[in-house]
């Protein structure tokens, strides 16, 4: 919940530092959930591979938009 929550804060935002704050903070709460995935599957209560994919995949894209939007303020 917290990484499209960051996400849709920092949208809002004006600067573009404070985008790419937000989306950074999101990006922390990514790692988060890569965690709760690694757990889930050492403790043997789910296959996470489909979530990690998934997981790889919105990481890639929110970087690319931090990257974006960083290159902008140069």
């Amino acid at each position: 919940v917290s990484v499209p929550a960051n996400i849709a804060e920092g949208f809002r935002k004006q600067s573009r530092q404070d985008k790419a704050r937000y989306m950074n903070i999101g990006q922390g709460s990514l790692e988060e959930c890569r965690y709760y995935l690694i757990l889930a599957r050492d403790l043997g209560y789910a296959d996470t591979i489909a979530l990690s994919g998934r997981l790889e995949e919105v990481s890639k894209l929110l970087t690319a938009y931090v990257a974006a939007l960083l290159r902008a303020d140069s």
